[in-house]
């Protein structure tokens, strides 16, 4: 297999947009999603493990990396995870992979979350990275959460001031999301921060970014309260890990909220704090060769 680093990326017309994707590996298709504030590249020391087993693809979600940045809408669906899920579901289908098991991180584990639902016949087996699900995250919010995810409320304030003080310096923004958590920096390698940094000078990636969060915080927040009024439940098998060390099990009862959203929920802590691929990848390893299994 390739390296990581080493691997063209490949730009793909998805739900009219570019999505930009690595892909390498045979096997099982499996779909790979970042979170905020990173990329794809999250995923480079786990990459040649899953790749002698599954057929990878690591895309930028909307918004992020490589990917198209559209620009903000009045109601934010074009940052909807409704409208990213497209993104995803089409990407896959246009690769030739009808059915397909997810493996996704922060963000990119709420647009798994509405992929799942949206498209329940495509996706197979889902693990989500150090999530709740979104309406029970902001309808439970304390003070606790609300100083470790400061920048869920932030992000979300009118345009354009967060965009505009991100752009005064978006590398020290990124620097100061990703270093504020347990163990600091010292998780991530040069070259995966080089690739961080550099898309967060891209133009577009302030706007992309706060455009996620305005959306999760309005018309994800009512796409997922109709849906559970109309009893909308996740039917494949899910496996959820949080950081033992991170705010998000610190604050929820993380297995507890899925297991009212999903049939078949299984999933507990692992040794890190919030980025689980890069602080503890052999654990993550471990739990994706048991639940997804592959040749």
């Amino acid at each position: 297999m390739t390296a990581f680093f080493d691997l063209p990326v490949r730009r793909i017309q998805a739900n009219g947009v570019e999505i930009a994707a690595r892909i390498d590996g045979s096997g099982p298709p499996l779909l790979l999603l970042h979170g905020h504030p990173q990329t794809h590249a999250i995923w480079h020391r786990v990459w040649p493990e899953l790749t002698r087993r599954h057929t990878c693809v690591a895309a930028d979600l909307r918004g992020y990396g490589d990917s198209a940045k559209p620009a903000a809408s009045v109601d934010h669906s074009a940052h909807s995870k409704r409208t990213m899920a497209a993104d995803m579901a089409d990407l896959m289908r246009g690769l030739g992979h009808a059915r397909f098991d997810v493996l996704a991180h922060d963000r990119g584990a709420r647009v798994a979350h509405r992929l799942a639902l949206d498209h329940p016949d495509a996706v197979g087996r889902m693990m989500l990275l150090d999530i709740a699900p979104t309406l029970d995250m902001y309808e439970g919010t304390t003070r606790a959460f609300a100083q470790a995810y400061f920048h869920w409320f932030w992000l979300i304030q009118p345009a354009p001031v967060p965009e505009t003080m991100i752009e005064h310096d978006p590398v020290f923004y990124l620097r100061s999301v990703m270093g504020g958590r347990p163990g600091g920096l010292a998780h991530f390698s040069p070259e995966a921060m080089a690739e961080y940094e550099r898309a967060a000078r891209q133009p577009g990636w302030a706007t992309g970014i706060c455009e996620d969060y305005r959306a999760s915080a309005t018309l994800d927040l009512e796409h997922d309260r109709a849906g559970r009024a109309a009893g909308e439940r996740l039917r494949m098998q899910v496996r959820v890990l949080w950081g033992e060390r991170g705010a998000v099990g610190r604050n929820f009862d993380v297995l507890a909220l899925w297991r009212a959203v999903a049939d078949d929920v299984t999933g507990g802590p692992l040794p890190g704090a919030h980025y689980l691929a890069e602080e503890t990848p052999g654990a993550l390893l471990a739990e994706a060769a048991d639940f997804f299994g592959g040749r």
